[in-house]
């Protein structure tokens, strides 16, 4: 018996099965070892972003901000973590590993209810706080995932419309670990157009503070204000709102123009400031049929020359304009402004003042003009103060330089939701938001736009010739190919 028993674990097959056994045991060790090696490495790492709209990939906007941080930062989950949307989950962890300055912690609010009590806020939240600066900002999972509310009325559920996980985690980190907001006003009373969600939604993130300014109650722009914006103004502004805005920009104060996309009466008083700098404003609408939108003259894609402190965050610089007025650049007042087209047309752009009067150009649609404000810049202009501002410090330096800055574009459809949200690839909303951020002295707007969580169809919107090559070009080919095959058969 023993024998046959030592005879069976001998054989050929009896071998051959003890090299399966152990080879299927050392690939199952080498996989478990595998595994636990991975379940270690950062989250950056493990995850891979397979999404159509790549809602965990992280902007070199926010990668830049995270790399320069001075102060930790700690991202605090209030939230049963295994109930939690999976992307929220995933992105957070993303995103608090990109940094060994950024600490993140769940805690689950129904087993440590006092946490809700000491951040002074409820369940599926995060809060973002700075020690350093004693800041912090909430973020609700609803702003990270946003739904469409009208569609419950229609379809009985709500839609997912985007995902804004990098936007708010972002801006949280940027106002957290900043010492102060910067001071936005908008020009209210001559007819302007209020700013979109969309755009009131970048501002908040950039951290700006947005407050209206009606300057026919008072012309004098406030002396908090950082930037001064007037989008769309239909009516003109007095002499005395003129002056203000010139002497607030001849104190180095910033201001930037949208012009409406529908011109109603003639503005010689704020013409006369773009003239001051340099931008003579054409009357009527321009056209440009060599950069059109689907041959509408009116829609044009402008020719973007943009410096460093206007291109960051833009990949296709693909910018839409619709009915947008322009300007011809002209000498400025002063030697000391400097005047800088960042959009126009082609050489084929055309004002369209009426049917029989048409002059054809290049035309400014966006430009800026700067100037290095100086004791003998502006005579009249300056005080006692700012002369003395002016002067050479004690080791015969000059004093910090300050500049005046004009930004002005040809038409506010440039942030107009209805462009903004049909367009969604162009990048309007990124141009818009570094040229406010330039005023500050920043290259890119730490304002980061939501992904769309909208399906994706793998359909071609603007068909044209390729539906006729695929409904008849390609069968005729096959069937061309199947004839020449079937002849030649023949003929052997």
């Amino acid at each position: 018996m023993k024998v046959k028993l030592k005879d069976i674990f001998h054989s050929m097959t009896s071998r051959y099965g003890a090299y399966s056994l152990g080879a299927i045991a050392l690939v199952t060790a080498i996989v478990i070892v595998a595994n636990l090696i991975v379940g270690q490495l950062p989250e950056t790492i493990r995850n891979i972003d397979l999404s159509d709209t790549k809602i965990y990939e992280i902007s070199e906007t926010s990668r830049e901000l995270i790399r320069e941080l001075e102060h930790p930062v700690s991202i605090t989950v209030l939230a049963e973590k295994d109930k939690v949307d999976q992307r929220i989950r995933n992105f957070v962890e993303r995103y608090a590993g990109l940094s060994s300055d950024i600490s993140l912690e769940w805690i689950d609010p129904v087993l440590h209810p006092s946490a809700l009590t000491e951040y002074e806020t409820q369940a599926d939240t995060l809060v973002v706080a700075c020690k350093d600066t004693d800041r912090q900002r909430v973020v609700s999972f609803g702003d990270i995932i946003t739904y469409d509310q009208m569609s419950y009325y229609t379809t009985g559920s709500m839609q997912e419309t985007a995902f804004d996980g990098e936007g708010q985690l972002t801006a949280a980190v940027n106002y957290v670990t900043s010492s102060r907001s910067k001071q936005v006003y908008y020009s209210t009373g001559h007819g302007e157009t209020e700013f979109s969600s969309s755009v009131q939604d970048l501002m908040e993130k950039a951290n700006y503070t947005m407050a209206e300014w009606n300057l026919l109650m008072n012309p004098q722009i406030p002396d908090d204000c950082e930037l001064f914006l007037i989008n769309g103004a239909v009516s003109d502004v007095t002499e005395d709102e003129q002056q203000g805005i010139l002497d607030y920009l001849h104190q180095g104060g910033r201001v930037m123009v949208l012009l409406p996309a529908e011109a109603g009466e003639d503005t010689p008083n704020l013409n006369a400031v773009f003239q001051e700098y340099g931008l003579e404003k054409a009357s009527g609408y321009i056209a440009d049929m060599e950069r059109s939108y689907q041959q509408n003259p009116f829609y044009i894609f402008p020719a973007l020359s943009l410096g460093e402190e206007l291109s960051g965050g833009m990949s296709s610089e693909m910018v839409l304009l619709i009915n947008s007025q322009g300007f011809n650049q002209t000498d400025p007042k002063r030697d000391t402004i400097t005047t800088t087209p960042f959009m126009s047309t082609s050489s084929s752009g055309v004002l369209v003042v009426d049917e029989q009067d048409e002059q054809q150009g290049t035309y400014v649609l966006g430009a800026v003009a700067e100037e290095s404000i100086s004791s003998n810049s502006v005579s009249g202009n300056q005080t006692e103060e700012d002369d003395k501002e002016k002067e050479t410090d004690d080791s015969g330096q000059d004093a910090e330089e300050q500049k005046s800055r004009l930004t002005v574009m040809g038409t506010n459809t440039m942030i107009d939701a209805n462009v903004t949200d049909t367009f969604t690839t162009l990048e309007n909303l990124t141009l818009f938001m570094n040229a406010v951020g330039a005023n500050f002295g920043e290259d890119t707007a730490v304002s980061i736009e939501p992904k769309s969580l909208e399906v994706a169809y793998n359909t071609v919107q603007y068909p044209g010739l390729f539906s006729l090559l695929v409904i008849f070009g390609i069968p005729l080919v096959v069937l061309g190919v199947g004839f020449v095959t079937w002849m030649r058969r023949r003929k052997a």
